[in-house]
């Protein structure tokens, strides 16, 4: 029996036309296609990017559900709202700048299917500049519940655009919320603290985009004061400890300060390696 699910997307007026598209096709070259795509409009785009989507829409009427927003909200937000309008349990995250393998979705579907108690699945990353032939880094997660529990608790122990995951269980954590860098962050953390059961698959399923723009957005004092109060926040939940809590942000003052090439290059060679 074929299984439905839905893609959760979002899409805001900095997002280059090219690479959605690319999103786009590896979603419908996939072995095992979505039901639905809930693509959020996150406040006004350009005239590109709505002709990008009537394309789409005119072509796969029966698939695109679109979600227009009055204004930017940010990701967790957007996110959020999409979210309600999934008609299926099952949703598959992405993120429009970045390609599927086309078996992803087979994959992860196997996943819940062997193991019904599963909440969310995710898997490693390759991150790509230009195109996906010209890897330049990854990012490897943990794989199973109890390693998902004590990593997250440093570093996030999924690669968002990678995950699938169960409405119920989502909504049961509280949904996405605003919190700025952290969106997704805070989302495992509750997500775990209200009892869902976590893996990740040992395999790169999800090429992502990379590029100097990244490496610049992960400097300076503005970045560091965002990241301080979405990990703050992060502490109050009760997760994390005062050790955990000054530990991160310890490193995060040291890779925001320093020069872009050298974060870039910490990034490449230790933090995604």
């Amino acid at each position: 029996m074929e299984q439905k699910f839905s893609i959760l997307m979002s899409l805001y007026f900095k997002e280059k036309v090219e690479y959605a598209r690319e999103c786009f096709e590896s979603l419908l070259n996939q072995t095992v296609p979505a039901t639905e795509w809930i693509i959020v409009e996150d406040g006004p785009l350009t005239k590109e990017l709505y002709d990008l989507l009537d394309e789409y829409q005119n072509k796969y009427p029966n698939l695109i559900i679109r979600v227009p927003l009055e204004k930017n909200v940010g990701l967790g937000l957007a996110l959020r709202e999409g979210i309600l309008y999934c008609n299926y349990d099952l949703i598959a995250r992405m993120d429009t700048d970045d390609i599927a393998r086309k078996d992803r979705f087979k994959l992860q579907l196997n996943e819940f299917n062997k193991n019904p108690n599963l909440d969310i699945c995710g898997s490693h990353i390759l991150e790509f500049e230009g195109n996906i032939k010209n890897i330049v880094s990854k990012r490897n997660v943990p794989i199973d519940n109890k390693q998902i529990e004590k990593y997250q608790k440093r570093r996030d122990a999924f690669n968002h655009m990678t995950v699938m995951y169960k409405k119920k269980a989502v909504l049961k954590a509280g949904n996405y919320q605003s919190c700025l860098l952290m969106e997704d962050t805070l989302l495992w953390v509750n997500m775990i603290q209200s009892g869902a059961v976590c893996s990740n698959i040992d395999d790169y399923l999800v090429y992502a985009r990379v590029g100097k723009d990244m490496y610049d957005r992960r400097g300076g004092w503005a970045y560091l004061k965002k990241y301080r109060i979405g990990r703050k926040r992060v502490f109050k939940t009760g997760y994390i400890s005062n050790y955990d809590y000054l530990y991160t942000i310890v490193v995060q003052v040291i890779v925001s300060l320093i020069p872009r090439k050298l974060r870039e290059f910490i990034f490449k060679t230790i933090l995604h390696n």
